[in-house]
């Protein structure tokens, strides 16, 4: 039975378009929902290319969205593509490709790219295990699994790979796993982009599960360095729970949106804010104002390149948490609002809107 309802989150790409991961409907058919809004459907999955999209998608550096499908591609175990704004679909890993799947199978998660251009997922299913893998996956198609899941007797990592992962200041990949670990309720554990990965916590550690368990859903990392996250059960009234875990990781600065032309508008939001002196884009100074102690408007000064966002404010130098990046100036591009700049790339309805 095929299921016509949408998944994942939206994003908003650097050529404007609003584009969301979805499954049977026809292609290029435009539908006018109000005055103003104009619906596009970019691609119909077929089966051959991907079927049933459960995550939203990313932008990349270069422009184009990246997803996953759970079922579909040369095996009907689910895949990973790459899509043009305009359209234009190219599947980069079919799951399953491998003998006994050890590449993974079935993916609920929307792949991340990390700071080296490669996109860093999880398949819950698959791998030298069968339990799941954490992979890499180069922009043209070269992948590699760099962690199988259950690697132990009784699978003290985890289990149950849903959630995808981030990329935290430090470089490394953060992520959880719903089930299994020292007390059968999951874990928070660190993965290094070569595939070392460390537990930082078992969910199910107090007792009567006070701590949560079965956590659900990728981790968040705030500018106060510290991750956030979910479970799906346990705490005080076994309704689940909303954790943080500090791990040492330093505070930073976070532009929204990452990247835009100069002239746009961008808000920069951290922890400890005001009495800020001055603001940089990659070591050009720009005019701004403190909003409040968590947030800066700033414009993208003219000569600005694509880097580090610094802030320096009494408290120290806070640095952004990924580089910022300078679009050119398009012919007759049109000066958007703050949230709409070319090139926005947070996700829709971020926790921080």
């Amino acid at each position: 039975m095929s299921t016509t309802r949408p998944f994942g989150i939206l994003v908003i790409a650097a050529a404007f378009y609003l584009c969301a991961s979805a499954s049977q409907i026809a292609a290029q058919t435009k539908v006018s929902t109000e005055p103003g809004a104009t619906f596009t459907t970019l691609q119909s999955f077929n089966g051959k290319d991907g079927r049933m999209s459960n995550a939203g998608m990313v932008q990349a550096t270069n422009g184009n969205l990246y997803g996953t499908t759970y079922f579909g591609g040369a095996k009907n175990s689910g895949e990973v593509f790459e899509i043009a704004t305009g359209g234009t679909l190219t599947t980069l890993h079919s799951f399953c490709s491998k003998g006994g799947c050890t590449d993974g199978e079935y993916t609920y998660a929307t792949p991340v790219q990390g700071t080296d251009g490669n996109f860093y997922g999880t398949t819950y299913s698959g791998g030298a295990n069968g339990n799941g893998t954490v992979f890499e996956i180069t922009t043209n198609g070269t992948f590699t699994p760099i962690y199988n899941v259950c690697s132990e007797s009784g699978c003290p990592d985890g289990n149950y790979l849903y959630a995808g992962l981030i990329q935290a200041t430090d470089g490394n990949l953060y992520g959880i796993m719903d089930e299994d670990g020292a007390n059968g309720g999951g874990t928070i554990f660190r993965i290094t982009t070569t595939g070392t990965l460390t537990i930082l916590y078992s969910l199910c550690s107090q007792s009567g599960c006070a701590d949560g368990q079965y956590p659900a859903g990728e981790l968040f990392q705030d500018t106060n360095g510290s991750l956030y996250g979910t479970t799906a059960d346990g705490g005080a009234n076994d309704d689940g729970t909303i954790f943080s875990l500090s791990i040492g990781l330093s505070p930073f600065v976070e532009a929204q949106p990452a990247s835009g032309i100069v002239g746009a508008t961008v808000r920069i939001l951290g922890t400890d804010l005001t009495g800020a002196t001055s603001v940089t884009f990659n070591g050009t100074t720009a005019t701004f104002t403190v909003v409040s102690i968590s947030e800066i408007t700033t414009t993208i000064p003219k000569s600005a390149t694509s880097g580090e966002v610094q802030v320096m404010t009494p408290s120290g130098l806070f640095l952004s948490n990924v580089p910022f990046q300078v679009l050119p100036q398009r012919s007759g591009a049109v000066r958007c609002p703050t949230v709409c700049h070319a090139g926005h790339n947070q996700q829709f309805l971020s926790s921080r809107e």
